[in-house]
């Protein structure tokens, strides 16, 4: 895979806020996660415009089959409820669509993915007071399933942060991002809406901090090449699954054969800051977008390989 240049990148979207996430539906509109409304919708001039009310942090953002986003609000940002919540960019409805599940309340919704069947997997990071504390290496993560038929269940417990997910290409797997395990978990997707148990897929990403550093660490801005808290993932056509490392301002894949093979890093920071998700769009699904938690501005540039056509893509 070839490596994307820092210059190869532009900015878009100058001034918005917190853009964590970006998806672009099947006719071209590109939506990105933005702190001061339900999402913003970036047109082809780069400019934005903010959609819907404002409301805890919007996080992993996706589309449904019927171009509806799917907003995992990670509430925790701003000591809020973190709920799965859905924003029809045609009429302008905004609804929630879970704020718990089994017992449990939503506080850290983070990423959502849809299946064929219907099914919208989500993460719920962690229950910690505030977000940076549950870098520490807990496990009190899990992940969650809202099926077609308006039942939920947590699919999945015991994780250090779940974060971004993303499926096969056949939806056999579902793929997590542990942010405070330095790793990427693949879970067998079972029939009715279920998940088998976890394995580790590749290798750790890079090195983690001890507990008592990790609280400064998350508030500053700095960074460290080396870093290895991962965050959003998606998958290419070719089977290789990119994961975002924002601590390291870096974006690897982890290849078919288990490789991990760096896509692109800016050790400055000036362009690449805090990278936090990678999507794919356009005709021909070569362009790139990345999001971030730091930068304010969503980047792009034209990718080495196409990207695996999610569901809304297809």
């Amino acid at each position: 895979m070839a490596w994307i240049e820092t210059a190869a990148f532009s900015r878009i979207a100058e001034g918005i806020d917190r853009p964590e996430d970006v998806v672009v539906s099947h006719d071209g509109r590109i939506f990105a996660s933005d702190h001061q409304c339900a999402v913003a919708e970036i047109h082809p001039d780069g400019s934005f415009t903010r959609l819907g009310p404002k409301g805890g942090a919007p996080n992993g953002i996706n589309l449904d089959a019927q171009g509806r986003v799917l907003i995992a609000n990670f509430g925790i940002y701003d000591r809020e409820d973190g709920p799965l919540q859905r924003f029809d960019p045609v009429s302008g409805l905004h609804e929630t669509l879970l704020t718990e599940v089994e017992g449990r309340r939503l506080t850290s919704a983070n990423y959502p993915v849809v299946d064929r069947a219907g099914n919208i997997w989500c993460a719920n990071s962690t229950h910690a007071e505030t977000w940076p504390q549950a870098l520490d290496g807990r496990a009190d993560g899990f992940l969650f399933v809202l099926r077609p038929d308006g039942s939920a269940s947590v699919v999945a417990e015991g994780l250090k942060f779940p974060n971004g997910l993303a499926l096969s290409a056949d939806d056999s797997t579902l793929y997590c991002a542990q942010t405070s395990a330095a790793d990427v978990m693949a879970f067998e997707v079972l029939p009715g809406g279920w998940l088998g148990e976890g394995k580790r897929y590749g290798p750790q990403l890079g090195r983690l901090l001890g507990a008592e550093a990790v609280v400064d660490a998350a508030a500053s801005s700095g960074h460290e090449d080396d870093l290895g808290y991962t965050d959003g993932v998606g998958m290419d056509a070719d089977g290789n699954l990119w994961v975002c490392l924002p601590a390291a301002n870096k974006v690897v894949a982890i290849t078919t054969s288990g490789a991990v093979e760096t896509v692109c890093h800016d050790p400055s920071g000036q362009v690449i800051n805090h990278p936090t998700n990678v999507t794919w769009g356009g005709a021909d699904l070569k362009d790139l977008y990345i999001g971030s938690i730091r930068a304010p501005y969503v980047l792009k540039a034209r990718s080495p390989v196409v990207g695996m056509a999610m569901l809304h893509q297809r």
